[in-house]
């Protein structure tokens, strides 16, 4: 990505006080903490380290990131983390890709109800890929995988579905011997559907008798249980989407997508173009006409305004797990499962240069090179966090009256 171009952090920076002031009180405790990281993440805000160069003394600062799951600056270091922990539990058999989605009146449901309506999709789409995999007609075992939320499409509107990865093997329901599956699905994807439709529905019409969901707005009439049964019975005559996507070649290939994918958010910093004072610029995929046809790319152009509502939209409820092993690689369960599978356990994350998850950012180095020689620099000073503008440039200004390096100090 290009130097001079924006990123999220550019455009909260920029916009955001507006932005809070215009809807002060519309936005909750999440949005607000999601701006604030975002805004000052690898800022002096959060505080960091200055660095001065053993060669020609140039003095420079590296802020702290913050950490938060929203920011696309912090996902790239979380994705490869994450990943080291979770390759040596990749098995080494096919890998299928399948693609669980909320259908609209289900998906505003979700919009106003995430924490309840999200549990309700990763435990509902868990169950159905057990339930039909353990049928003795389909492939008559116990199954398991690691299914990722995401909540978005290329234009950032709200698109709910679950990206399922199923190894393809599991124990064999009668024998509990390991058993690889077939080069085929299990099952196809009408009967995956349909199970899954129901089971949704089915929970959601328990949800509601509990009084679990929260209707606002332009739904407020669902409040009523019979407006809600209503929802549910047009929702069960729609086609709901769940997609199958032919098998990873190999562990490797399963690798690089679980450290692409997981830690994605809305859109990443490499995707936006441009912006101004009245629109965000991105760069956005185009719908293909059918599967299999090459994807093109276009651009999109959303108010500020618009485009901070979209992305702040698909905030996650505080503690919420978007990333979840169910079946037999739950973590109950993952031991016996490396255990009955030959050379399991033995895949390492890739280590490929630049960016893995689409953010556009790197981890950074401990003792970064010099900006201006490029010679190795060394920490001198650490500069707490939240410091005023004029600690900073009292801090630095101190750094550089000195000349080489001297030891370690903290204001």
């Amino acid at each position: 990505m290009a130097d001079n171009r924006p990123g999220v952090a550019d455009i909260f920076r920029q916009a955001g006080p507006a932005f809070r002031a215009r809807f002060e009180g519309a936005l909750d405790a999440v949005a607000l903490k999601i701006m604030d990281c975002i805004a000052s993440c690898r800022t002096p805000a959060l505080g960091g380290t200055v660095y001065q160069c053993s060669d020609c003394g140039h003095a420079h600062g590296v802020w702290k990131s913050c950490g938060n799951r929203h920011c696309p600056s912090c996902q790239g270091a979380a994705a490869r983390k994450w990943m080291e922990k979770q390759a040596a539990c990749i098995l080494p058999v096919p890998y299928f890709h399948i693609v669980f989605t909320l259908p609209r009146p289900i998906a505003r449901i979700a919009l106003q109800n995430r924490g309840t309506v999200f549990n309700i999709l990763f435990r509902t789409a868990a169950e159905t890929l057990k339930t039909i995999s353990a049928d003795p007609r389909r492939f008559g075992a116990g199954i398991g995988g690691t299914a990722v939320l995401h909540t978005w499409n290329q234009k950032m509107d709200w698109h709910p579905h679950l990206h399922c990865l199923v190894p393809n093997g599991g124990f064999d329901v009668g024998t509990e011997q390991w058993k690889a599956g077939s080069d085929s699905f299990f099952a196809p994807v009408k009967v995956l559907a349909s199970f899954f439709r129901r089971r949704v529905l089915e929970e959601l019409a328990k949800a509601h008798a509990r009084q679990e969901l929260e209707f606002h707005g332009s739904i407020a009439h669902l409040a009523c249980p019979r407006a809600f049964a209503r929802v549910l019975k047009q929702a069960r005559k729609l086609n709901w989407n769940v997609h199958a996507r032919p098998p990873f070649n190999g562990p490797a290939a399963v690798i690089r997508y679980l450290s692409r994918y997981t830690h994605r958010i809305a859109i990443s910093d490499a995707r936006i173009l441009s912006l101004d004072d009245d629109a965000v610029t991105f760069r956005c995929r185009r719908p293909t006409a059918k599967a299999g046809d090459k994807p093109s790319y276009g651009t999109m152009a959303l108010s500020v305004d618009e485009f901070i509502r979209r992305f702040l939209m698909h905030r996650l409820p505080a503690g919420f797990h978007r990333i979840r092993h169910f079946g037999i690689l739950a973590n109950a369960c993952r031991a016996r499962t490396l255990e009955a599978v030959p050379e399991a356990g033995r895949h390492q994350p890739p280590h490929a240069a630049g960016d893995e998850t689409g953010t556009g950012e790197t981890d950074r180095p401990e003792a970064p090179a010099c900006p201006n020689c490029g010679k190795p620099s060394w920490p001198v000073l650490t500069i707490r966090r939240k410091p005023t503008d004029r600690e900073v440039a009292r801090a630095m200004e101190i750094i550089r009256k000195r000349g080489h390096p001297r030891p370690h100090e903290t204001t």
